[in-house]
């Protein structure tokens, strides 16, 4: 199979971490294809990266700043409502399922710990990334000096044309220097509200890994909704092994 990785994450031997393409096939249940078809995908990754697919942990994402810390409860069959998720099980991969929106990773090499989290406008707006990294550290005792982040392919700028709302709503909560104004239009810049907001959380600029690949550019390797509206979803994937 065809995946893309973090050079960042990739460094470390005892976690495994891919972003999917198009070459995974469609990996999400909502978008109307056939559950089948999902699930077979789903067994066929599964089987690639080596896990048992009913200990895979998704989300139904809702453009939030909403996270789950994974317990015993949790499944493949039981995905919870959030947009971010965190663990320090072995062998419990967590997903990330994405067309346009930023796939995160994170991982504290010190406290074994990995997480994920869907970043859209509006869960890069509501600041999910803080919401993560508060977990780390409340929850797992995890130190910020120990988190490496890495964001997989998304929506560039070139690509991400939103309206004067968006803008005007960017201008209200100091976002703005994210938004390129090219004959009069506006486009918006998430890779760079992310990297602006890791950094002010303390994370280290070494320990942050941003792909520079927009999907929607690339929509024969990706799926991208802004692109094709009726679509797939790849995703980011990452497991304690």
């Amino acid at each position: 199979m065809i995946f893309s990785h973090s050079k960042l994450l990739n460094k470390f031997t005892n976690l495994t971490h891919v972003f999917t393409t198009k070459d995974s096939g469609n990996l999400a249940f909502h978008v109307d294809d056939n559950p089948l078809h999902v699930e077979q995908n789903h067994e066929t990754l599964a089987k690639e990266l080596n896990y048992n697919k009913n200990r895979l942990i998704h989300m139904k994402q809702i453009h939030s700043n909403s996270l789950h810390v994974v317990d015993e409860k949790d499944n493949f069959y039981n995905p919870k409502t959030c947009d971010a998720l965190i663990t320090n099980k072995i062998d419990t991969p967590l997903m990330v399922m994405v067309a346009d929106c930023s796939p995160i990773l994170f991982y504290d090499n010190n406290k074994e710990v990995i997480a994920v989290a869907h970043a859209g406008r509006a869960g890069t707006f509501k600041n999910i990334t803080k919401v993560v990294v508060e977990s780390f550290i409340d929850n797992f005792n995890s130190q910020i000096s120990s988190l490496h982040v890495a964001i997989g392919p998304s929506i560039g700028v070139c690509c991400y044309e939103v309206g004067v709302e968006i803008y005007e709503e960017s201008k209200s909560i100091n976002l703005e220097y994210a938004i390129d104004i090219r004959d009069n239009k506006y486009y918006l810049d998430i890779k760079k509200i992310l990297k602006k907001q890791l950094l002010e959380l303390g994370i280290y600029e070494k320990n942050i890994d941003i792909s520079n690949v927009c999907n929607c550019c690339n929509k024969n390797e990706y799926f991208s909704y802004r692109a094709d509206k009726q679509t797939g979803r790849f995703s980011g994937v990452i497991k304690l092994n």
